[in-house]
C-alpha cells in the first residue's frame, strides 16, 4: 500500500475536517478568490483532482475538495451505521456548502458519482451556480434501453460483494483499467490507501449498490427529479471533457448530456477511459482554467 510520506508527497494538500451527521467529514481548502468545489466519485477520492488542487490556487482561485462519507479520509460508518444513499449524500453535501462554502456563486467540477450528489445540490440552489464541469459523470437515470455492464452487475451478486469487500475488486479493478495509459504505481496505490481493508470498503460497495436500474430504486426518483431541472443552467458556462474510452459512462451518457446541455463546450478525448483526469490531466486542467475566466451570469460583478 502507499506509505503516508508516498501519499503526501503525491497529493500534498493541508487536510481539514468538519462534522457532518454526527461523522467525520475530510475535505481539502486551499487558495483564496472564487471557490472551484471538486466533487469525486467512486471508487477514488479527492486524490482524483489532485493536479487541479495543485494548479487553481495559483491561478487565484479556491479549491475546495471532500471526501464523501466513506470514502477517502472521511469517516469510515458500517453498513448499518449510515444509510449510504444517494438520498443522504445529497443532505451530506448540503449541509457541508452551508458550513464551508455557505454563499456566493461556486464553480462545479463533477466526477462520476459526484455529478449525481454535486447537481442535485445545484438544481436545489440554482443561484448559487457560477459554471459546471462534467467529467464523464451523469446526474439522470440510465437512458432508456441502457443497461449496466456485466462489470457492474457482478458487482451486486453475493460473490461480487464478497470479491468488492474481500478482494477490493472494485477499487484495484478501477486504479488499472480507469485510466488508458497505466498509471504510475504510486498513483495506483495512492487511489487505494483509504480501501486498505474490508471495514473500509464499504462505501465502495454501496455506491455500486445504489445505482438505480428500475424506476423502484431508492436514488431514481432523485436523479429523475435533479434531470427535469438540469435545464435551469443553460445559462451559464458548461465544460464537458469526456474520456470516450470509458465503457460505463459512455457515449450513449455523454450524448444526454448535450441534450440537456447543446451549447456545451465539450471535448472528447478518443484515448481517455473513464479517469479522464488521468489520461488528460494536462489538457483538461488548460480548459479549466479557460472556463473559470469566462464570465458568468450567475456571479456578481467583479466576481469570477
Amino acid at each position: 500500500m502507499c506509505s503516508r510520506t508516498q501519499l503526501d508527497s503525491l497529493f500534498p494538500a493541508v487536510w481539514r475536517t468538519t462534522t457532518i451527521g454526527g461523522l467525520t467529514y475530510a475535505y481539502v481548502d486551499e487558495g483564496v478568490g472564487h471557490p472551484v468545489v471538486l466533487v469525486h466519485g467512486n471508487p477514488t477520492w479527492s486524490f482524483h483532482f489532485r493536479s487541479l488542487v495543485d494548479r487553481l490556487p495559483a491561478a487565484g482561485y479556491r479549491v475546495v475538495a471532500p471526501d464523501h462519507i466513506g470514502m477517502g479520509r472521511s469517516a469510515k460508518p458500517t453498513r448499518t451505521g449510515y444509510p449510504h444513499t444517494l438520498a443522504r449524500r445529497v443532505a451530506d453535501f448540503t449541509e457541508f456548502m452551508a458550513a464551508v462554502v455557505p454563499d456566493g456563486p461556486v464553480t462545479l467540477v463533477v466526477h462520476d458519482w459526484g455529478g449525481s450528489i454535486a447537481l442535485t445540490w445545484a438544481v436545489a440552489h440554482p443561484d448559487r451556480i457560477a459554471r459546471l464541469v462534467l467529467l464523464n459523470t451523469a446526474a439522470f437515470p440510465l437512458p432508456a434501453g441502457k443497461g449496466l455492464p456485466l462489470a457492474l452487475r457482478a458487482t451486486r451478486t453475493p460473490l461480487g460483494a464478497l470479491a468488492v469487500l474481500y478482494g477490493n475488486a472494485f477499487a484495484v479493478g478501477a486504479a488499472l483499467l480507469g485510466a488508458r495509459r497505466r498509471l504510475p504505481a504510486p498513483v495506483r496505490r495512492g487511489y487505494l490507501a483509504p480501501y486498505d481493508r474490508p471495514s473500509r470498503r464499504v462505501a465502495v460497495l454501496e455506491f455500486v449498490r445504489d445505482i438505480p436500474v428500475r424506476t423502484g430504486d431508492p436514488a431514481h426518483a432523485v436523479l429523475r427529479d435533479t434531470e427535469q431541472r438540469l435545464a435551469v443552467f443553460r445559462d451559464r458556462p458548461v465544460l464537458i471533457c469526456w474520456g470516450m474510452r470509458d465503457f460505463v459512462l459512455d457515449a450513449d451518457i455523454l450524448r444526454r448530456w448535450l441534450e440537456i446541455f447543446p451549447a456545451a463546450d465539450v471535448h472528447r478525448f478518443a484515448d481517455a477511459g473513464h479517469y479522464v483526469m488521468e489520461d488528460a490531466t494536462e489538457a483538461v486542467g488548460d480548459l479549466v482554467v479557460e472556463l473559470l475566466a469566462r464570465p458568468s451570469s450567475a456571479a456578481p460583478a467583479g466576481a469570477r
